[in-house]
C-alpha cells in the first residue's frame, strides 16, 4: 500500500499522519467490491451507456407517435434506475479520483513510501526511509501495517502463493517486503545483510527475477582504459575476486603504451537447434536434405525472418542420431542476445515443415546441439554469438618495465601452461588462463547472463616473438561472445550505466547490432590484457605475492597497483 508523507524543512512542524488503517482504507477501497474495480468500472459504464442509448431512442419513438412522455413501461422505469445508479458510481469513483489528485498536487515535495511511519516518528529525512520489515539497528523497529500482517501470514500459512503477491497488491516494492518477511517467520532467518530497498522492483517484474527479496550487491571496478581499435574504453567490472580488476588494468596500460589492440569480428549469429523424431532414419534423412537444400533456403528465411525485423536466417546444419534429427538454425539478431528472438522463428520453420511432413514429431525446441550454456566442441569450431580475435603487439621495453618479466618467458609458458597443460587436460575451448574471469565480471556488470560464460569464455591465446625476438605478438580468438545491449537484465540501472560507460547502450538505429559487435570486441580486449597480466605474473613468479598482498596485507591502493 502507498501512503504520502511530506518532507518537512526545519522550521516546519510535522503534520499528522494518519493512521496505517485508514491509509489502507483510502488505497484499497476497492477490495470492497465483490469484482475486480476494473471490472465493476466496466459493468457500470456499459450499464450507463446501454440505458442512456435505450432512453432516448424510446424518447424520440414517443414524440413522434405523441406519445406522453410520462406514460412509462417497466423496461423504461428499469433503464431509469439503471441510468441513474450508474451515474452515481461513476461520478463517485471519478470525482473522488479528481479530487484526490488535485489535492496531491498542491505537495510537490511529498515522498511516496511502501510502508507507513510510526505514528509518533519524527519529520522524514530527503534520504528514504529504511523498510520497516527490516528494522532499524538504532531504534525499534516499526509495526508493519495489520493489513500487510494479514497477507504475511496468509502467505506463511499457505493461503495465499507467494508468486501471486506482485499481481494482487500491484506494488512491486511492498510485494517484495511481504514475501521477505514470509520467508524470515518460515525459515527464522532474518538476512539483515541482504538489502531491500533502493532497487526498483518493477524494473524486472515478468523478465529478469521472479518471488524477489532483496538484492545482492557487487563492487564493480574500472579497468582501463584499453585502447582498441583506436578509441578508449574504461571496461566495468563486476567481481569479488581481489586483485582481478588490478590485473586486468595493468594489462591494459601495457597495451596502451605499446600503441594499442586491434579487433575483428569474424561471425555474428545465434543459434537455436531444435530435435524431432520422425518414424524412420529415412524419413529423418529427406526433412535433413529438404532443410540444407540451397534452393529451399529463400522460402525457409521468408518464414523464419518474419518473427522479428532484425532476425534474419543465415544457414541451417543438421545432424541425425537414429531417427532423430537435430537442426542447427543460425539467425543475425541485431543488439539484443537473441535467444528469445531465434526462437521464435525456429518455431515458424517447425510449423511450416510440419504443413509437408505430418509425421514429424518435434521433442524439444532446444535439442542442446544449440549448445547453451554446456562447453560443446560445435560453438569452438562454428562459433556462437559473436566469434571475434583480438590482438596486440607488446613492446619489450614495456614488457619489462611494466609486465616486469621478458618476452622468452612469456612465450614458453604460455605453451606449456595454456597450450601443453590444457591439451593433457583434455580441455574444450580452454587453452587460456583466466578468459571466463574477465567475461564473467564484463557480464554481470553489463547485464548479460552469467551462466552463458561457459561458452563465452572459450578462448585460445597465442603468443609468439617477433622483430628478431624483441617484442610480444599477443592474440585471443573467441568464437563464441554471446552478448546482447537490449533486452534481459540490460534495461536495469546499474548495468544499463555500464553499458553507457562503453558507449553502446540500447539499440544501434543507424546500423543494428554494431552496438553488440562493439561490446563482443571490449570482451576480447578486456581478455587479451587479463591473459596478459595473469601470464606475466606468473612468469615472474609473483602471483602468490600480489594476492597476499592485495587480499590481505596493505590499505594503500597506490602500492597494490604500483
Amino acid at each position: 500500500m502507498e501512503v504520502r508523507r511530506k518532507v518537512a524543512g526545519p522550521a516546519a512542524p510535522a503534520a499528522p499522519v494518519p493512521s496505517p488503517r485508514a491509509r489502507a482504507r483510502r488505497v484499497q477501497a476497492g477490495d470492497a467490491l465483490p469484482l475486480p474495480i476494473r471490472h465493476t468500472n466496466l459493468i457500470f459504464s456499459a450499464l450507463f451507456a446501454a440505458s442512456l442509448a435505450y432512453l432516448m431512442r424510446r424518447w424520440r419513438e414517443k414524440i413522434r407517435s405523441s406519445t406522453p412522455l410520462h406514460a412509462v413501461t417497466l423496461a423504461e422505469m428499469l433503464a431509469i434506475f439503471g441510468l441513474i445508479a450508474s451515474l452515481i458510481y461513476l461520478l463517485s469513483f471519478f470525482g473522488i479520483a479528481f479530487v484526490q489528485s488535485i489535492v496531491s498536487s498542491t505537495d510537490e515535495d511529498e515522498d511516496f513510501l511502501a510502508v507507513a511511519p510510526h505514528p509518533a516518528a519524527p519529520p522524514a529525512a530527503p534520504a528514504p526511509a529504511p523498510c520497516a520489515l527490516l528494522g532499524n539497528p538504532a531504534a525499534a523497529p516499526e509495526k508493519m501495517p495489520e493489513e500487510d500482517e494479514e497477507i504475511v501470514a496468509s502467505v506463511v500459512a499457505g493461503k495465499i502463493p507467494s508468486y501471486v503477491l506482485e499481481t494482487r497488491l500491484g506494488d512491486c516494492r511492498r510485494a517484495a517486503g511481504i514475501r521477505r518477511e514470509a520467508v524470515r517467520r518460515i525459515t527464522g532467518r532474518d538476512i539483515e545483510g541482504l538489502p531491500l530497498d533502493g532497487f526498483d522492483y518493477a524494473s524486472i517484474l515478468g523478465q529478469c527475477c521472479e518471488l524477489p527479496v532483496g538484492y545482492v550487491q557487487l563492487p564493480v571496478g574500472i579497468a582501463g582504459p584499453l585502447l582498441l581499435d583506436g578509441q578508449r574504453y574504461y571496461v566495468p567490472m563486476a567481481t569479488t575476486e581481489g586483485c582481478l580488476v588490478a590485473s586486468t588494468n595493468r594489462g591494459c596500460k601495457a597495451i596502451a603504451e605499446s600503441g594499442g589492440a586491434t579487433s575483428v569480428v569474424l561471425r555474428d549469429g545465434m543459434t537455436r537447434a531444435p530435435v524431432a523424431r520422425l518414424p524412420t532414419a529415412r524419413r529423418a534423412a529427406e526433412v535433413r536434405a529438404f532443410l540444407e537444400d540451397p534452393a529451399n533456403f529463400e522460402t525457409l528465411s521468408m518464414v523464419f525472418n518474419r518473427s522479428s525485423r532484425f532476425a534474419r536466417l543465415q544457414g541451417v546444419q543438421c545432424a541425425m542420431a537414429g531417427r532423430n534429427l537435430y537442426m542447427r538454425f543460425t539467425s543475425s539478431t541485431g543488439d539484443a542476445m537473441g535467444m528469445n528472438m531465434i526462437s521464435k522463428g525456429v518455431q515458424n520453420v517447425l510449423d511450416f515443415l510440419q504443413d509437408d511432413f505430418p509425421d514429424m514429431d518435434v521433442i524439444s525446441i532446444s535439442g542442446n546441439f544449440c549448445s547453451d550454456k554446456k562447453p560443446a566442441a560445435v560453438n569452438w569450431i562454428e562459433g556462437r554469438g559473436k566469434s571475434v580475435v583480438c590482438e596486440a603487439v607488446i613492446k619489450e621495453e614495456v614488457v619489462k618495465k611494466v609486465l616486469k618479466t621478458n618476452v622468452q618467458s612469456l612465450v614458453e609458458l604460455n605453451t606449456i601452461k595454456n597450450l601443453a597443460g590444457s591439451a593433457v587436460a583434455g580441455a574444450l575451448g580452454g587453452f587460456n588462463a583466466h578468459a571466463s574471469n574477465i567475461v564473467t565480471a564484463i557480464f554481470i556488470a553489463t547485464g548479460q547472463d552469467p551462466a552463458q560464460n561457459v561458452e563465452s569464455s572459450h578462448c585460445i591465446t597465442m603468443m609468439e616473438s617477433i622483430n628478431d625476438g624483441k617484442d610480444l605478438h599477443i592474440s585471443v580468438t573467441m568464437p563464441s561472445i554471446e552478448v546482447g545491449t537490449v533486452g534481459g537484465g540490460t534495461q536495469l540501472a546499474s548495468q544499463s550505466a555500464c553499458l553507457d560507460l562503453l558507449g553502446v547502450k540500447g539499440a544501434n538505429q543507424e546500423s543494428p547490432g554494431s552496438n553488440a559487435r562493439l561490446l563482443a570486441t571490449v570482451v576480447a580486449g578486456g581478455v587479451l590484457a587479463g591473459e596478459l597480466s595473469l601470464l606475466s605474473a606468473l612468469a615472474a613468479g609473483q602471483l602468490v605475492k600480489s594476492h597476499m598482498k592485495y587480499n590481505r596485507s596493505s590499505k594503500d591502493m597506490s602500492k597494490v597497483l604500483s
